[in-house]
């Protein structure tokens, strides 16, 4: 796929698509904006600040074409465990370090690290982001009074045991016909925003029918100004920042996989090539910009770029089309908006969290019963029950932990010689036995990567194969593909122990990337270079030269020349 200019070509044809996609984006982006604002607790507007500066930064500076950034459901948790934990002031401080982090992840080109986490933590850990927004939402569509917001789920999950006798039936009806309609449009209007829909009938319903009866934003969260906040620097200090380190590197972790992961989709979408390290930057940038304004965090949204895309946008244009369309409406129909009920918002949020929970991969993943569904389950649970930063962590150290183990169990260390079985003089294990073997001479086969986790075993398998010390020891490592200096320092003990013994280490198929490592340890010098081999075939011949006899010196057990037919010109392509 070609890397293209952002702006390549741009026509007028290319500025009326942008036009138009920016606008419907714009459309969808507004519910969105205000309902994330309040699932993280804080007040509405400053969702839609966020949209309106960060949608224009990120689709200004990122590095993709068709990217749409605003506020997701993603950051949800993190920053509703923030506002609860150190309050919406420190929020804004921990969004500008977030940003930071950010810019200094794209300067220092660690775009392309977020494809190494793995997958089950991934979609474990959105999944469990999913059921926090989902449960989250129940209170307002069944219009609960009396809830404790609480930072855990389990107590926000009993708050809404203990005050489900005051169900508001107003409350309750507002929210079917909201979701009922956001469940309809799509197959009845596809080309209409659903949630928009949804939200102005049954907000009319709330207002002509029930009004005084349903909680709204305004009764909330008062009125939403019909302007931009003044530009204002949170007061930062030491004694603020090292608290908020913690939250605002998930930010900024979250922050990158989200965009980047939008990215690609967008990518996949169009054929175009994003640029993952100047993406990040530009996350970066709108993170830092936008607390100033009383935004909070935001990266690129995959839902509402996949709409910028399928509505025919042609540039970064159409990102920042949406920014300037929410403003507008912002500054024209705020007065209306805190008229909007809380209950029409919470189907909003949870057709999101059904849409994010990523449950088919989810059940996939899990039905593997293999390591990965431990590590899916684990970090599910954790973002569930803890906090997201225990779960991602836990879920990063058990995913290394587990893939440690799966490696070093890969580890096999065998001994073979040559089978006269063989008409091409194959060497195979299944010939050695305490009555046929050669005290002389070694041939010990090395698969798998001889790394930190493997190396014990890697040690306690060749003592065992080496009990009658013989003088001559053939490692056939071409099926190491990876060692490490760990892996390398197990085998220096073993070269070691048999030079202190008289005999001698001949190294056959050695790999680029071990070869590398023995040069820079300057094991290869304890070796010796002359004991290298392109093929088993030349070190046996090497091996066999240096005999004092050709024959196995008074062996019972198995002469070497005469017992086993070798075909050098075949075996010699053996590693």
């Amino acid at each position: 796929m070609k890397r293209s200019g952002r702006f390549d070509g741009y026509s007028a044809k290319d500025f009326r698509r942008d036009l138009i996609s920016g606008s419907i984006v714009g459309v969808i982006a507004i519910p969105l904006g205000m309902a994330f604002a309040i699932a993280a607790g804080v007040k509405p507007q400053y969702g839609i600040y966020t949209t309106v500066i960060a949608g224009f930064l990120i689709s200004l500076l990122g590095g993709s074409k068709f990217q749409i950034g605003g506020p997701t459901g993603a950051f949800v948790p993190i920053l509703f465990a923030i506002v609860m934990q150190y309050g919406y002031e420190n929020l804004l401080i921990a969004g500008g370090l977030a940003g930071i982090i950010l810019v200094l992840m794209g300067v220092f080109k660690l775009g392309a690290l977020i494809q190494f986490i793995p997958r089950p933590v991934t979609i474990g850990f959105t999944a469990g982001i999913a059921v926090i927004i989902f449960t989250g939402q129940i209170a307002n569509f069944l219009g609960l009074s009396g809830i404790r917001k609480h930072e855990d789920f389990l107590s926000n999950m009993k708050e809404i045991g203990l005050h489900l006798s005051t169900v508001n039936l107003y409350s309750v009806l507002t929210a079917v016909v909201c979701l009922a309609l956001l469940l309809a449009t799509p197959k009845l209007l596809p080309r209409v925003p659903g949630s928009l829909v949804g939200l102005l009938v049954s907000s009319v319903l709330s207002v002509v029918l029930f009004e005084g009866r349903v909680d709204t934003i305004g009764s909330t969260y008062g009125a939403i100004p019909g302007t931009l906040p003044q530009f204002h620097v949170p007061e930062v200090t030491l004694e603020k920042v090292i608290p908020l380190l913690g939250p605002a590197c998930i930010i900024a972790a979250l922050g990158g996989i989200e965009s980047l992961l939008s990215a690609v989709v967008a990518d996949g979408m169009t054929g175009s090539r994003h640029h993952s390290n100047r993406e990040l930057i530009g996350q970066g940038i709108a993170n830092i910009v936008t607390p100033l304004f009383g935004g909070i965090p935001a990266t690129g949204a995959i839902a509402r770029t996949a709409a910028n895309i399928k509505n025919g946008a042609a540039s970064p244009v159409s990102g920042m089309v949406h920014s300037i369309f929410v403003l507008l409406v912002l500054i024209v129909l705020a007065p209306s908006a805190s008229a909007i009920p809380l209950a029409s918002m919470a189907p909003i949020l949870m057709i999101v969290a059904w849409n994010m929970s990523e449950r088919r991969e989810f059940v996939h993943i899990a039905k593997t019963r293999t390591a990965d569904s431990v590590v899916l389950i684990i970090t599910f649970l954790l973002t569930v029950l803890t906090d997201l930063t225990t779960a991602v962590i836990a879920g990063l150290i058990l995913a290394v932990v587990l893939f440690v183990r799966r490696m070093s169990g890969m580890l096999r260390v065998t001994k073979v010689l040559p089978d006269p079985a063989s008409h091409r003089g194959k060497v195979a294990s299944h010939i050695v036995n305490e009555s046929h073997d050669c005290p002389q001479i070694a041939i010990i086969t090395v698969e798998g990567a001889l790394f930190f986790g493997a190396g014990t075993l890697f040690e306690k398998s060749i003592s065992g194969t080496l009990d009658e010390r013989p003088k001559t020891v053939i490692l056939r490592l071409g099926k190491v593909l990876f060692m490490d200096t760990t892996g390398e320092s197990y085998l220096a003990g073993v070269v070691r122990d048999i030079v202190r013994q008289g005999g001698i280490v001949l190294i056959s198929g050695l790999q680029p990337q071990p070869r590398d490592v023995l040069n820079r340890t300057r094991l290869d010098e304890l070796i010796g270079k002359e004991h290298f081999f392109a093929h088993t075939g030349d070190a046996i011949d090497y091996a066999l030269t240096r005999l004092e006899h050709r024959k196995c010196l008074g062996c019972r057990h198995f002469a070497f020349r005469e017992c086993a037919t070798l075909s050098q010109p075949d075996i010699a392509n053996e590693h």
